[in-house]
């Protein structure tokens, strides 16, 4: 294979799994303090809205005078922000009311993209006469090369080269993700509430907290995996993210709930991603003829094939979409 091939096939990779890391890590939080988060499709809407919004209305007013990376990253901290007041109501929902938390998630991944589009509406009246849902961005984010790191041969072009922070971000995401879930007291509390609250009550562990944390984690990551996702795809934000934070779902049971487990998973249907949408540019699979719709298809097959493979050795956390009732033993 052409090592520029190669290079391409990392580097769009990446584009795509590194969203997928960081909202399945979100996702694994809440799921191991005992909530299953459906939501995050709906919380990543949110997230890459706000994000995308404020990067508008700067480039709008400041245009190119306002320092990129750090333009950037005031945004994520925004979507981050954004995703965890949204991922509020479903906490509330399932650990205060004890609602159906599949039914709770999707309701506010209804009311997400309806949300988005009515404010999006309203701005872009207001600031350009024009009522549409699109928000549009400048995409001036791209590092072109990071320097030295750029410069090293093969490891350079292949991680170091046309690429984002938002990149390295959701490796020191992971990272965190494994010290703070299994070296830390945290970790621990959070695991024991996801596996036996009772047990976990009993011995002092405030379990209402601790779901609320968790649920507030994977609204922080799905909200800024929402804009890692949207800023190197799309020249327009349409309150969509294209299915992903269902496909986190299914990256986060494929990795078992477990940090690095799900770090290969979001490799695979990164790349398998990559291959649909980039199939025309990789001259093999050009070569093949195929039509595109299916390479559309690639990558939710590859998800109903890895589900069927991997549901039987569920390690799923046991008390994951219980309803905990202090009173109850």
């Amino acid at each position: 294979m052409d090592l520029s091939v190669l290079y391409f096939i990392v580097q769009q990779m990446m584009f795509f799994s590194i969203p997928l890391l960081i909202v399945a890590l979100g996702g694994m939080f809440s799921e191991r303090s005992g909530i299953v988060n459906i939501a995050l499709e709906g919380i990543m809407i949110i997230g890459a809205f706000a994000g995308v919004l404020f990067v508008y209305l700067v480039q709008r007013v400041g245009g190119s005078t306002f320092p990129a990376q750090l333009l950037l990253l005031i945004a994520l901290v925004i979507a981050a922000i954004s995703g965890a007041i949204m991922s509020l109501p479903h906490a509330y929902a399932s650990i205060q009311m004890k609602a159906n938390q599949v039914i709770s998630g999707t309701a506010i991944n209804m009311l997400a993209p309806a949300l988005a589009i009515y404010i999006t509406r309203l701005v872009r009246y207001a600031n350009d006469n024009k009522a549409v849902q699109q928000i549009p961005i400048q995409n001036v984010f791209r590092i072109q090369s990071v320097p030295i790191l750029g410069d090293i041969p093969i490891i350079g072009p292949l991680f170091f080269q046309n690429t984002y922070i938002t990149t390295y971000l959701g490796i020191l995401i992971l990272v965190v993700s494994w010290l703070v879930l299994y070296k830390t007291p945290f970790g621990l509390r959070l695991r024991a509430c996801g596996e036996h609250p009772q047990a976990a009550d009993s011995v002092g562990i405030n379990v209402y907290k601790m779901r609320y944390v968790g649920v507030l984690i994977s609204g922080v990551l799905a909200g800024l995996g929402g804009l890692v996702f949207v800023i190197p795809t799309t020249a327009e934000y349409d309150a969509t993210v294209a299915g992903y934070g269902f496909l986190a779902l299914a990256v986060l049971i494929f990795g078992q709930w477990k940090p690095w487990r799900i770090l290969l998973a979001a490799f695979f249907f990164g790349l398998m991603k990559t291959i649909s949408v980039a199939h025309t540019s990789i001259a093999f699979l050009n070569s093949l003829g195929l039509p595109g719709a299916v390479y559309k298809m690639i990558p939710y097959i590859a998800t109903l094939i890895a589900l069927a493979f991997t549901s039987r050795r569920s390690q799923a956390p046991k008390a994951s979409g219980v309803p905990y009732d202090k009173g109850s033993r």
